[in-house]
């Protein structure tokens, strides 16, 4: 039987199953607002805070519970289970770590830090790179699958990150951590968070570094370690001025230093390629409440700047050496107003504007005895104004929609209209949801595509995205567990490649990229709970003229396997598992410039930690515990069983 018609028999005995037991055990409701708690209450799907129940959105979240108990030292650990998601890395960590959601390309992600949007105006592509991104301070992360640019403009063609860092509250708390592990990795954290009357503050300083492995494979041949270090700083500092009016302020620093290898597989080892990164990034808020509250209002500026060095040196093999340097900042303003116009019906209109600059310098010397080579990409900005307007309506506590329409200007290509609509309708009788979403998305292109003084183009149109999908969920409130499957499809058009005659960026390619998903979220009692989710992605280049068309898109599985575990058997205690199951992927050995096969693979993790004294608690890890030999990028070495543990001091 073919694979999708499998799938599909097994939505339906899926489906049928849970609607056919819960209807044998039909709950008599007589407050809704009970069995919310058995879900999350999110930001990100409408920008204002929302119940899951009450969305037709595909939206999963890590709250601060799974983050805490994982003891993981980055974000991107946090994300390789989720629903939806695929993901490389280019070696150990600190080395190029990309998401991708739903088989569409990585930079076609929107990533947010506290309302800042962290995408990199200074790569070509606009990606986000996850390397260095640690958990402190982290109170929960939001992914949100589809087109999005009708709240958020650019990039959101396949979906939206949200990281959301902890607002601090109560007496003052002090931690400190201290872990080490294999690889002679180490990390070092400070943490203080509270309040002062209208003042609250949380402020997270960490240090992280290993001497890691070789990036390029060791079954090739390689033998140089790869190390990294990580400098981070995340602040927020907040005051609520009146019952009505709230500011904060919002910081994040990190300074990292990895050690690259020139390319994977044999030969790839390289002692003096080093990739140096600086951010920076900073954003004031204020939220204003009028009318009894009926008229909330939140206005923000933000700023970010990153820059990159790289720098290589292969002289001694007389072959050449090179350093080039990228730096990109991105200015924005937002205001969001928020009507409640009756308990029934909630308006949010907004207005964004922003400014993006970059500039870039690349030299090469010695190369094969040619003369040397330099390529300076001026400095080029650029500016976008954006409005948008949705409508959250709902009737009957059955019937829930939502729907927008966003305009941008871009002052280069001009002007770029999407749209979203997401109606969902509960059947209380039976605790079923039926859901479907329907929607466009776009992605500026560059400052680099654009004015690029070799490859860029001026005439070019965004990237553009249309998407939908449709679902059902059930829960089962009695026994603490809900279930659901969505079928999914997206088509992109317009997509940046290149042309070979003129050597400029054109709007060429295309991709289609369906599948489904399937999840089961269980907490019978608070002590213990359970994630498990399956996705299955046809993901396909569809270029005309490409020598790919018709082919995968590459280093996306077909199908993706997540299970998570947490059990507190005692107070004291928490032991959690993760169980990640990726299937085969296709990639390039660009050594033959052929298509190969990824092996599928399982990797196995455990934590867990225990308070010994109610201020110390001692944290464990281990990673990969089978030991599994697995490449998430053709030629590049991933870490084997590797053990993790330390202390973190709790003081309040």
């Amino acid at each position: 039987m073919h694979k999708t018609k499998f799938l599909f028999a097994l939505f339906a005995v899926f489906i049928f199953s849970s609607i056919t037991f819960t209807q044998n055990n039909i709950i008599q409701k007589t407050d809704t607002a009970g069995f919310y708690k058995l879900n999350d209450v999110v930001i990100t799907a409408t920008r204002t805070k929302a119940n899951t129940i009450e969305l037709a959105n595909s939206i999963s979240v890590i709250d601060s519970t799974q983050i805490s108990n994982s003891n993981a030292n980055n974000v991107f650990d946090l994300l390789k289970n989720e629903t939806g998601i695929s993901f490389t890395r280019q070696g150990g960590t600190g080395t190029l770590s990309n998401i991708y959601l739903r088989g569409a390309n990585s930079s076609h992600t929107l990533v947010l830090i506290d309302g800042v949007e962290v995408n990199l105006t200074n790569d070509p592509s606009g990606v986000y790179d996850f390397s260095a991104l640690p958990i402190d301070n982290i109170d929960r992360i939001e992914v949100l699958r589809g087109p999005q640019s009708t709240l958020y403009g650019s990039d959101a063609l396949a979906g939206v990150i949200n990281i959301i860092t902890k607002k601090g509250n109560g007496a003052p708390k002090f931690s400190l951590l201290a872990e080490g592990g294999t690889y002679n990795t180490y990390k070092t954290q400070l943490g203080l968070t509270g309040s002062v009357q209208k003042l609250n503050y949380s402020v997270a300083l960490s240090r992280t570094g290993s001497d890691g492995f070789s990036n390029a494979s060791e079954k090739y041949g390689n033998k140089e370690k790869d190390g990294y270090t990580f400098n981070n700083l995340s602040s927020i500092l907040g005051y609520n001025i009146s019952e009505n009016t709230e500011v904060n302020f919002y910081t994040r620093f990190t300074k990292s230093k990895s050690d690259y290898d020139q390319f994977g597989g044999a030969y790839g080892d390289d002692p003096t390629y080093v990739f140096n990164q600086e951010e920076f990034s900073v954003r004031g808020e204020g939220k204003l409440k009028l009318l009894d509250g009926n008229w909330n209002q939140k206005i923000g500026l933000s700023f970010i700047r990153n820059v990159r060095k790289y720098s290589y040196d292969t002289s001694s093999a007389s072959i050449y050496y090179s350093h080039s340097l990228y730096d990109g900042r991105k200015y924005k303003l937002d205001w969001q107003n928020d009507f409640a116009l009756d308990k029934n019906n909630l308006l949010t209109a907004g207005l964004e504007y922003e400014s993006e600059e970059t500039s870039s310098e690349y030299y090469a010397f010695n190369y094969l005895l040619l003369p040397d080579y330099a390529s300076i990409f001026p400095k080029k900005d650029s500016r976008t104004l954006g409005v948008y307007i949705q409508d959250n309506f709902q009737a009957g506590k059955r019937f829930f929609s939502t729907a927008g329409i966003r305009l941008d200007n871009h002052n280069q290509f001009g002007s770029q209209i999407t749209y979203r609509v997401a109606p969902a309708f509960m059947i209380w009788e039976t605790d079923t949801k039926f859901k479907a979403t329907a929607g466009t998305g776009f992605k500026s292109p560059s400052l680099f595509y654009l004015y690029d003084p070799i490859y860029g183009n001026k005439n070019l149109n965004p990237e553009k995205s249309i998407g939908f999908d449709f679902g059902i969920e059930q829960y089962l409130f009695k026994q603490g567990i809900s279930l659901g499957a969505t079928y999914f499809y997206n088509k992109f058009t317009d997509m940046f490649g290149f042309d070979y005659l003129t050597f400029k960026t054109i709007n060429i390619n295309k991709a289609v990229t369906k599948g489904a998903e399937i999840y089961l979220h269980a907490k019978p009692f608070d002590q213990l709970e359970l994630k498990v989710n399956y996705t299955y992605t046809d993901a396909k280049d569809m270029s005309p003229n490409s020598s790919d068309y018709g082919k995968k898109l590459l280093r996306r599985p077909e199908s993706k396997l997540g299970f998570y575990t947490s059990y507190s058997f005692m107070p004291k205690a928490n032991i959690n598992a993760e169980v990640i199951w990726v299937g085969v992927r296709e990639d390039i050995d660009f050594s033959t410039f052929q298509r190969v096969d990824l092996k599928s693979y399982v990797l196995i993790n455990l934590a867990a930690h225990y308070d010994v004294l109610k201020f110390l608690r001692l944290n464990f890890r281990v990673e990969n515990l089978l030991d599994t030999d697995y490449e998430e990028v053709f030629g590049y070495g991933t870490a084997g069983l590797s053990f993790y543990g330390g202390i973190k001091l709790m003081i309040d």
